[in-house]
């Protein structure tokens, strides 16, 4: 008998703003998060235009914001930044649908293009699986450069199937907020679109 999963985006969908821009605004402060996005302005640009890719755009603001810093005061970082701000960014209802679903013994996914080191946490803590984009580490520092591909838009369903023989599951639902999500969308029998704004 296959068993039944239901994958769900992070960033928008379960909480109501986007986790990498608030954890630079938390460990480096106000000032210096919209000092860098001023000065990253050409690149967030070129992103917009699609002259480089999202992954490129990802890894200049990761690079600015967190080079060369020790993993282990990244980690300090992503622990604080999960136990006193992520909570507050958490759409209650979308918390009372993953219950729900775990509930009726439905495998839950978390497919997300935001790290995993301030994410796991929060999935572990309600038992859920995830499937997020890695960070480089070289010499026990942060270097600001993806591990692989940025976990978003058609890498989702790659990562998804990485870790899941998909003949063996019903995909019941997919839950998501931007085109980032469609391919995931498009794997489920139902596909829920910004469900819990």
């Amino acid at each position: 008998m296959k068993k039944e999963i239901a994958f769900f985006d992070f960033d928008g969908t379960i909480t109501t703003k986007d986790t990498l821009l608030e954890f630079i605004k938390f460990s480096k402060g106000k000032f210096w998060f919209y000092l860098g996005l001023i000065l990253n302005l050409p690149y967030l640009f070129a992103y917009k235009i699609k002259l480089i890719s999202n992954q490129k755009a990802k890894e200049r603001i990761l690079m600015f914001f967190f080079k060369d810093i020790p993993i282990e005061t990244f980690k300090e970082y992503c622990s604080a930044f999960s136990q006193h701000v992520l909570p507050n960014l958490i759409r209650p209802r979308a918390v009372e649908e993953i219950l729900k679903l775990k509930e009726k013994k439905i495998i839950i996914a978390i497919v997300s293009a935001s790290p995993e080191n301030w994410i796991e946490s929060w999935t572990n803590q309600l038992q859920l699986d995830a499937i997020t984009t890695r960070l480089e580490v070289k010499d026990n520092k942060i270097t600001g450069k993806i591990l692989g591909k940025n976990c978003h838009g058609n890498e989702k369903v790659n990562r998804i199937n990485q870790k899941y023989d998909l003949s063996d599951y019903i995909i019941v639902a997919a839950y998501g907020d931007s085109r980032g999500d469609k391919a995931m969308l498009n794997l489920a029998q139902k596909a829920y679109y910004k469900p819990f704004n």
